[in-house]
């Protein structure tokens, strides 16, 4: 008998109608004669929620609590999930993370999945019963709970498949797949059956919604092919795998954009070696991710300009660090918080050339300045003003015959 995880997320769960219809799909996999798990996100909304509240009670809210409160949204939902597949003639029972348990390291709200102890798992889909698991989250080695970052859920059921040794691993979502760029923001997107890690992972950390980074890294570390479905209509959705065959010849896979990105230039740094080092400590300490990193280096080699960006939401606490750092000495601080990344994503450009002059020429005859150019073997990435995105990827999307 095959074993599936199913994986559903927020909107999947949205409300009690969108329930009751993804218990009909679970439904439809106990017809084929699965043994069933069911992972879930917490209802759409309820997560931001509980964020809000945290917030008006404290700026300082402390972290663990913050885990204890954001936990309780899965648990909600689960317990939904449950009870009607209960209704339907189907046995299930919710489990909560610490109930398995799912063990995490690391910090909390940014903690990763260390193991997951599948006996009782085990014994209750031999009874023929569904487990339904709150994504997520997890405990740790003082018996609290962690949650392992937005979108976390997907991580959940990637691990889960993993220790459960399942045959598929299913993420349903609010679009049926995979696509080109993000459909919403482009009417000719069009749907990738098949997508390499590796292009995946790119697309993710680059701006595409579908998936998280880390639960692609989780997936391609463990070998697990996952398939990307919508829980609303019945489509084929696009297949993620590590397998090399009957993939498109298509050069360039996808176009990822981002929407919330500042852009900051330390003028006139006193170069030395190690100052690239002096500047970034401090925001690696508080957990800032920094992305794009362009340095000039003056024609008398004393000084150089730092250029990298960062989310827009880190850009007070970043400019906060960088003035009060005294290690490092410099003559102006500007930031730009307009900016979007524009991407292209394929590991077809690793044996062609002219890509670069491609995506290049297509910006350069839409008008539109290229800020700053970071490159990786199957992606090109470039920061342009925050309104001309959607030409930006129009023109790109056309330029590598995507439509």
């Amino acid at each position: 008998m095959k074993t599936i995880v199913l994986k559903f997320g927020g909107t999947s769960v949205g409300s009690i109608k969108r329930i009751k219809k993804i218990c009909k799909i679970i439904q439809t996999y106990k017809k084929r004669k699965f043994q069933v798990l069911v992972v879930s996100s917490a209802m759409s909304g309820v997560t931001n929620d509980l964020i809000k509240k945290s917030k008006e009670i404290s700026e300082n809210f402390d972290n663990a609590e913050y885990d204890a409160l954001l936990s309780s949204g899965e648990q909600v939902s689960c317990a939904l999930i449950a009870g009607r597949l209960n209704h339907i003639g189907i046995k299930s029972r919710s489990w909560q993370s610490w109930q398995i348990p799912i063990i995490t390291e690391g910090p909390h709200a940014g903690a990763r999945i260390n193991k997951i102890v599948v006996k009782e798992l085990k014994a209750f889909l031999k009874t023929g019963g569904v487990p339904v698991i709150t994504g997520f989250q997890g405990i740790n080695k003082k018996f609290r709970l962690t949650t392992i970052g937005r979108s976390g859920s997907d991580a959940t059921a990637i691990i889960l498949a993993k220790y459960i040794k399942a045959d598929e691993c299913v993420i349903y979502t609010d679009v049926d797949g995979i696509y080109t760029t993000d459909p919403r923001d482009y009417i000719k997107a069009k749907k990738i059956k098949k997508i390499n890690y590796n292009e995946m992972l790119e697309m993710a950390s680059l701006g595409s919604k579908v998936m998280q980074p880390t639960s692609v890294q989780d997936a391609k570390l463990n070998n697990i092919d996952i398939k990307v479905k919508s829980s609303f209509v019945e489509r084929s959705g696009t297949l993620i795998t590590s397998s090399k065959k009957e993939f498109s010849d298509q050069i360039i896979t996808g176009i990822s954009s981002t929407k919330n990105d500042a852009k900051i230039t330390i003028i006139g740094v006193k170069d030395r070696p190690g100052v690239a080092a002096l500047i970034f400590k401090p925001l690696s300490k508080n957990y800032i991710n920094v992305d794009m990193v362009v340095q000039n280096i003056s024609l008398d080699g004393k000084e150089t300009d730092l250029t990298f960006t960062i989310k827009s939401d880190d850009l007070k606490k970043t400019e906060k660090l960088i003035k009060q750092n005294k290690k490092i000495s410099y003559k102006k601080l500007s930031f730009n918080k307009g900016v979007s990344k524009v991407s292209i994503i394929g590991v077809g450009m690793i044996t062609t050339p002219g890509i670069t002059y491609r995506m290049f020429q297509a910006l350069a005859s839409k008008k539109i300045n290229i800020l700053v150019i970071s490159t990786s073997e199957i992606k090109i990435s470039v920061l342009v003003s925050a309104k001309h995105v959607k030409r930006a990827v129009a023109a790109l999307h056309k330029e590598f015959k995507l439509d």
